[in-house]
């Protein structure tokens, strides 16, 4: 029972620890703020082709987070990176490996693309 307890805060602990340690290089943005700085900034969609297919945001580049180490060389250094996913995981996951790769302005679409109620282009 007590290694059960220590197991559980020693995750809580670590939880903690790198949701604080991703607020210092991932500004999460309420879609109102998304919106306003999106068009000056690298829009990446981190999720899947088929996903991207069905619905994205007008605008956005499809690099999916399982294929971005690969295609870095696709992302400027110099400009904003504004990511989104369906949900904000995968686009976490993106800010974290471009925060390892000397990207600095990297920002998050706050719920994903299942919470974006703007402009989206289908195919």
């Amino acid at each position: 029972m007590e290694f059960l307890i220590i197991a559980i805060v020693i995750l809580v602990a670590v939880g903690m620890f790198r949701y604080f340690r991703q607020r210092n290089f991932l500004k999460v943005l309420t879609q109102d703020q998304f919106r306003e700085g999106y068009r000056k900034a690298q829009l990446i969609d981190v999720r899947e082709p088929q996903e991207f297919e069905k619905g994205h945001i007008l605008g956005a580049r499809n690099i999916p987070v399982t294929q971005m180490k690969q295609r870095l060389v696709e992302i400027r250094k110099d400009k904003p990176v504004y990511l989104y996913c369906q949900s904000g995981s995968r686009s976490a996951r993106a800010g974290q490996l471009l925060n390892k790769k000397g990207y600095q302005d990297i920002n998050q679409l706050k719920g994903g693309f299942k919470k974006w109620s703007g402009k989206i282009k289908t195919k």
